[in-house]
């Protein structure tokens, strides 16, 4: 049979017929178009659709059907624009957190090729030992990663240096060559742990007449069925969220069922609404924790800076009058009726010596916040007066008298008001207290004494880490004239690092409650800066029989007498008939809790109902158990259920 020709162009497909070799012209078949089922067809359009929509969200853009669904007046579209901006710099900033994230993976690669020029010391005698031994710690964690399948696993190059690492026995022989090689921390650690030990004084401040408080969170509130506390706060892109109205506007919002409608048109504030709504929930709790406090013999709170949530933010802030005048005015009523002190602690990023303009700018803005907020409590006069901002200097930015000449020229231009409440404190990273007080004597600021801080940072060559020598009357008297020049009751601040912490930085963590008191004045106030919060401040009236410590009692682990609770249903009889099954006689029924309790025994106590007031829930119940052991948190909930096999196991099963 003749072979047919190949066409060798599109134009010989299309031909009606072909010539063979022999000449005869023979009729192809036409090229038939497969058909694509309709399922088939709509499946692609579907998966389109969606990989345009995806695209479009990563950078910002919204699918073309939400937006034929707007309105096309020109309002509308000037909002559709609004969003569409916000929407796409979101997408840009997510493209950038990747972005970041990749070219940090790839440093790590890097790494991983470079260091392996610096790990022997025989090529190199100018080594440093101790930037060595850390080059081949951290390489030695990159192979152990690369062995346990990690993102590099599958690297070319870190393959290479997975062959090329030096034995980890060479490493950690004692005899091999790099016996002298000591990691960074190791030496900290022996530098720390060789320091010369701290000179504390044996006086104590007793009998105690001063304020003893904690800061911001009170554990036993916070941990109630309905939680106490004033940090409640959001993420911005909630507060972007809730500009747009609830799908259901009739009804309360629902973490699922009735969220904000982003089909729906925006409105400003309505998210302002929602944001300031959370201060406002905080603010009110304020009130709860002052008479709680009150009850115990506290008398001194810091208030959290995150009370109103982004309200310093330059996109989202907002002024806490006159929204928040009437709930705070309430607090100070409440305060000032007790005779509580209330401070303040700005965050850390509040710095007036940083060489930046925006974030100068930032740290007058949250300044200016903080100061409104205590200004619209209304105290009285001294309560006023004390009503202080705590401040740390911040960074050195590699030259202390630049940063001070900074600080100068910043705190010159603040407020009068912002100026009156301003107190600087010594930290723990920087800036001691001799580096402080010529600045606070100089422009008339008053220096909060923080014993933790100033045990990590002081200058040796005037005293010694300890609370015998910066208690001397040389230093004391110095700091409390700062105060005394102002009118304002000094304060200072304590706390203690948790047990075992040698190296600097170790020791700059607080220790969850304090064993003593420092060598302070009797009537001192005195911050407690511990991780317990009222609790620490509880051990020491314990320890020292401090006034007040009879007031606060154990509580009983997993159980709350201050919480409304239902009485179990408790059955009379255990009659049992065929099948293990309870027979119950027809005259038998039920008794509630309270029959239970007339009843008497442990089991009557246990199933009693407890309806507690308003007023009386969260504050320890008729006898104030309120106390939890140290190390015992998890007694301030409920116990959790456990099966049969695993209460077997911890031996609770007998």
């Amino acid at each position: 049979m003749p072979r047919r020709s190949k066409p060798t162009s599109g134009a010989a497909n299309d031909a009606e017929s072909t010539t063979t070799s022999s000449g005869i012209a023979t009729p192809t078949r036409p090229e038939v178009q497969l058909r694509r089922s309709n399922r088939r067809l709509a499946q692609d359009t579907r998966e389109e659709d969606n990989t345009r929509e995806i695209q479009g969200r990563v950078m910002g853009i919204r699918p073309e059907g939400e937006e034929r669904r707007r309105s096309n007046t020109s309002e509308d579209r000037q909002e559709t624009v609004k969003e569409g901006v916000q929407l796409a710099i979101e997408g840009l900033a997510r493209m950038e957190r990747r972005l970041q994230k990749a070219t940090k993976k790839q440093k790590t690669k890097v790494e991983a090729s470079v260091f392996r020029e610096a790990l022997d010391p025989r090529h190199d005698d100018d080594h440093d030992p101790v930037i060595l031994r850390e080059v081949i710690l951290r390489d030695a964690e990159l192979v152990d990663h690369i062995e346990e399948g990690g993102p590099f696993a599958k690297d070319d190059t870190a393959k290479k240096a997975k062959r090329s690492t030096l034995n980890s026995e060479d490493v950690n022989n004692p005899d091999g060559p790099y016996a002298e090689v000591k990691s960074e921390d190791t030496v900290e650690i022996e530098r720390g742990a060789a320091r010369a030990p701290p000179v504390n004084s044996s006086y104590l401040p007793l009998p105690w007449r001063g304020r003893l408080g904690y800061a911001c969170l009170n554990t036993y509130l916070r941990s109630a069925k309905v939680p106490v506390f004033s940090s409640r706060t959001c993420r911005m892109a909630s507060i972007v969220e809730h500009r747009h109205p609830l799908a259901d506007e009739t009804q309360p919002e629902h973490p699922t069922k009735n969220r904000p409608d982003q089909t729906k048109k925006a409105n400003m504030e309505l998210g302002q609404k929602f944001v300031q709504g959370l201060g406002l929930a905080n603010a009110r709790d304020i009130i709860k924790m002052l008479r709680w406090n009150e009850k115990y013999g506290i008398k001194f709170m810091r208030l959290s800076s995150e009370m109103f949530p982004f309200a310093s933010h330059p996109e989202h802030g907002y002024q806490l009058a006159p929204f928040a005048s009437e709930v705070l005015a309430e607090v100070g009523k409440v305060a000032a009726e007790l005779g509580h002190r209330l401070t303040t602690h700005p965050g850390q990023f509040t710095q007036l010596g940083s060489p930046r303009k925006e974030v100068i700018t930032a740290s007058i803005r949250d300044l200016e916040y903080h100061d409104e907020m205590l200004s619209l409590l209304r105290l009285p006069e001294q309560q006023n007066r004390d009503a202080i901002m705590i401040l740390h200097m911040g960074g050195v930015y590699g030259d202390k008298a630049a940063t001070l000449d900074r600080f100068r020229e910043n705190y010159a231009g603040l407020s009068a008001s912002i100026k009156a409440r301003l107190v600087l404190e010594n930290d723990d990273v920087a800036w001691s207290v001799h580096d402080l007080l010529p600045i606070c004597e100089e422009l008339n600021i008053p220096l909060v004494l923080d014993y933790h801080h100033h045990n990590i940072i002081f200058d040796s060559e005037q005293c010694r880490e300890g609370t015998l020598d910066i208690s001397q009357p040389e230093i004391s008297d110095r700091i409390a004239a700062t105060w005394s020049r102002k009118g304002i009751k000094q304060k200072m601040h304590y706390s203690e690092p948790c047990d075992g912490m040698v190296t600097r930085r170790d020791r700059r963590k607080h220790s969850p409650r304090v064993r003593t008191l420092p060598p302070c004045s009797p009537d001192m106030d005195l911050m407690i800066e511990a991780k317990d919060k009222e609790q620490a401040v509880f051990e020491l009236m314990r320890t020292f029989k401090l006034p007040g410590f009879e007031r606060a009692n154990d509580i009983i682990p997993h159980e709350r007498t201050d919480e409304n609770r239902p009485a179990p249903k408790v059955a009379k009889s255990k009659n049992k008939g065929k099948g293990g099954k309870r027979k119950r006689a027809p005259e038998e029924d039920e008794m509630d809790g309270a029959e239970a309790a007339d009843e008497g025994g442990e089991a009557g106590i246990l199933c009693a109902a407890i309806e507690v007031s308003e007023e009386d829930r969260g504050m320890g119940g008729p006898e104030n158990r309120v106390y939890w052991p140290l190390g015992n948190e998890d007694w301030l909930k409920p116990k959790k259920r456990e099966g049969k096999a695993k209460a077997a196991a911890n031996g609770d099963d007998d």
